[in-house]
């Protein structure tokens, strides 16, 4: 049985129990109020009989006559029949009135005068009136005994007693009876509409998921959510935040995002717009990181629920990019180099058979000495990491291919070890990509130029060019797409902003120290941290 099945069910079943028990509850009530009606009214009766003057006279004379009065006197008598008209009046089911030893002076049954009462009428004669629910001669019912006073006062001379039939005092029970039932059915049919109605709002609500599903649904969405690195956003259509992941939370470097609405989260202007779904797929500034926003709309069938947010962190896809091109930069490096290897093997080869000892003995001299590649980078030498030589040298090949000629400053020194190289050429690499292409649309001379300096555990880069210089310094290192038009920006566009973001992960950063322009190039400077061993020998 479903979830909302059974809360239909108990929710019904409690509302019949409620109900039987307040019915029992009125019923027993409203029987109670008719025996205590009835037993007013016997005792009222009785007391206007005792009451009557003639009823007093006649009562005190039979007292006072020691003899047992005569039932044929008394069938006649005036106390037979005014009993007789009370009783027809009242449609009471007896009024008998009785002398001081419970002798019948009026009854229904006329041939019971003149005996004693079945009934006890100890307590009239004492002066106490008496109401209880008896058994006589006549059946059971609900009776009141009053005593009946002398004219001139004194002791009780006898009793009056009042009775009512017990079918007469439940005469009204029935239509009691019907209208509790009555109201239970109402009751009872309100209750299952109501429970009906919050049946289909639950099911509403949780789009048809019970709640055991839910539970699972809860455990896995935390088990998946949390166990991956992006970050996830999810939003109502009111745009209020209802899933938000530890990862969403720490690339937007906020806090107890769950319940909050967008705007309340105090982001920048353009990741509300893309989290609202407006220019989505994007990589945006965020603090000091560029996260990629990816969102898509939420429906279940054709209800329209909100949006989810896959939030990536773009910094580390972008050094994951810088390192795959420094170590594409030294493939071509080793390819080139083979290439300058092998034909400087074929010409010593050619020289040894052409009968040129001599020449070829110097040829490879000469090759020993320079080594098996001529990089022909201009104060290349300064540069103590070999692995820092191998790539300026392969940058210098592919900017020789573009006219752009690059060479090594006098102003370079650097003594010691590279140890996170990937990390150093990464960065140097989008430098330089983007001053070559500044440089490679500028009129001659197209050079750049390349400095670097040891500083403590820290390696400082600058790269200068002889291009047009930056027009808007805070545009080149605004996130940017790579479709974008490089010739409206500096080089590439995308490498100075992803260069800096990384560099500043490292605690380091990467800033324009002369934007150049009116025929001067540019000058951009990094600063990477940590990254140098035995640079203060």
């Amino acid at each position: 049985m479903r979830f909302a099945t059974r809360m239909l069910v108990v929710q019904v079943a409690t509302q019949v129990t409620v109900v039987a028990v307040c019915t029992a509850v009125f019923a027993w009530l409203g029987v109670q109020q008719l025996k205590a009606e009835a037993d007013s009214s016997a005792l009222n009766i009785a007391r206007s009989v005792a009451e009557a003057p003639e009823v007093r006279d006649l009562v005190a004379a039979y007292s006072a006559d020691p003899g047992t009065p005569d039932a044929a006197d008394l069938r006649d008598g005036v106390l037979q029949r005014y009993a007789a008209d009370v009783t027809r009046r009242t449609e009471g089911l007896f009024v008998v009135i009785t002398d001081d030893h419970g002798i019948r002076l009026a009854h229904p049954d006329p041939d019971r005068l003149g005996e004693v009462v079945s009934t006890s009428f100890a307590d009239a004669l004492a002066g106490r009136e008496v109401v209880t629910w008896e058994t006589g001669t006549l059946g059971e019912s609900a009776r009141a005994k009053v005593p009946v006073y002398p004219p001139d006062g004194g002791a009780p001379a006898g009793e009056v007693s009042v009775g009512f039939e017990r079918a007469s005092v439940f005469d009204d029970l029935p239509a009691l009876v019907g209208g509790i039932a009555v109201a239970v059915a109402l009751a009872v049919a309100i209750g299952a509409a109501v429970a009906l109605l919050m049946r289909r709002r639950l099911e509403r609500l949780t789009l048809g998921v019970q709640p055991e599903e839910l539970v699972a649904l809860v455990q896995t969405q935390t088990a998946v959510l949390e166990s991956a690195d992006e970050g996830v956003l999810a939003l109502d259509d009111a745009d209020v935040v209802r899933v938000s992941t530890a990862a969403a939370e720490r690339l937007l470097g906020i806090t107890d995002a769950v319940g909050r609405s967008l705007a309340d989260l105090d982001l920048p202007p353009a990741v509300v717009a893309a989290l609202a779904g407006a220019g989505a797929g994007t990589g945006l500034p965020v603090g000091d990181r560029v996260v990629f926003i990816d969102v898509r709309p939420v429906r279940r069938g054709t209800r329209a629920l909100g949006r989810v947010a896959v939030l990536r962190d773009r910094t580390v896809v972008a050094a994951l990019s810088g390192r795959l091109d420094s170590v594409r930069a030294m493939g071509d490096a080793l390819r080139v180099q083979r290439h300058e290897n092998a034909n400087r093997v074929h010409a010593a080869v050619g020289l040894l058979d052409a009968g040129r000892v001599d020449e070829a003995r110097a040829f490879l001299a000469d090759l020993v000495d320079r080594g098996s590649v001529d990089w022909a980078v201009p104060g290349i030498e300064h540069v103590g990491d070999a692995m820092l030589q191998s790539f300026l040298g392969a940058k210098a090949l592919a900017a020789r291919e573009r006219g752009v000629t690059l060479r090594v400053s006098d102003d370079t020194y650097l003594r010691g070890t590279v140890d996170d190289v990937e990390d150093v050429v990464a960065v140097l690499g989008n430098l330089i990509d983007n001053a070559v292409t500044a440089t490679a649309s500028a009129p001659e001379p197209r050079e750049v130029e390349v400095a670097v300096l040891g500083d403590g555990d820290a390696v400082v880069l600058t790269v200068a060019d002889t291009g047009g210089g930056i027009a808007d310094v805070d545009a080149v290192f605004a996130a940017r797409e790579r479709d974008d038009d490089p010739a409206a920006i500096h080089g590439l566009g995308i490498g100075l902003p992803l260069s800096r973001e990384f560099a500043r992960r490292r605690g380091g950063d990467v800033w324009v120290v002369d934007p150049g322009g009116d025929g001067r190039g540019a000058v951009v400077a990094a600063r990477l941290p940590g990254v140098l061993r035995g640079g203060e020998e």
